[in-house]
């Protein structure tokens, strides 16, 4: 039996160099789905990670305005939380802290999605606490992930994929409509109102946009 080292909580990672993707898949198999840390794999860097408070609530709250989102515009999004993405042939595996299907969400519901013949997550959102030491957007742009949002000191980042690499840019792909700047506005609103206030803030503030345009 494979014993997994605990990250420090201090620190909230931990880092194996030198480990082959053989290796990697022998651990992955033997520690099973039932565990607290989540798991980063890329060229022979291995990653462990703790998820603090800090760190769960921003991407929880990044969730719910999404699905707010949907509600206001009546469509469909499929939030598959931390879901292992892996492709055998890239070497690589993340789990993200939260991804969407949303353009491409008709085409996986119902199915066991494969990323060898599906497409990938339309979006992936990473709220970044504590600092990892594997270049999480290169495996991002390789699994041809479209959109990816990253939280980081109370400010949101959103990045299309262009040319195989990421690009920073002032509006959502997958929303064009969404006011970038004031999402981190509604996550600081919640340490005061709750989360739910915070939730049905912003979805009045998507109200509003509609109503305006």
């Amino acid at each position: 039996m494979i014993v997994v080292p605990q990250p420090k909580e201090k620190d909230a990672h931990l880092t194996l160099s030198g480990v082959t993707w053989q290796t990697f898949k022998t651990l992955l198999a033997e520690i099973g789905e039932d565990r607290a840390c989540r798991i980063t794999y890329n060229e022979g860097v291995l990653e462990f990670r703790m998820p603090l408070q800090e760190h769960e609530k921003p991407k929880i709250l990044l969730g719910s305005f999404i699905e707010g989102i949907a509600d206001e515009l009546e469509i469909e999004v499929m939030q598959l939380g931390s879901w292992s993405l892996k492709r055998e042939d890239l070497r690589s595996f993340i789990e993200p802290d939260t991804c969407f299907y949303i353009q491409n969400e008709s085409r996986v519901r119902g199915r066991t999605i494969n990323l060898d013949r599906d497409p990938p997550p339309d979006l992936a959102i990473e709220s970044d606490y504590t600092h990892s030491s594997i270049n999480k957007q290169s495996i991002y742009a390789a699994l041809g992930i479209p959109e990816l949002w990253r939280y980081s000191q109370r400010t949101l980042f959103v990045y299309h994929l262009i040319a195989n690499s990421y690009q920073q840019q002032e509006e959502s792909l997958a929303f064009p409509f969404l006011p970038i700047a004031e999402i981190p506005h509604f996550i600081e609103q919640s340490d005061l109102l709750g989360q739910r206030s915070a939730v049905r803030l912003f979805r009045n503030r998507i109200r509003e946009i509609f109503n305006e345009q």
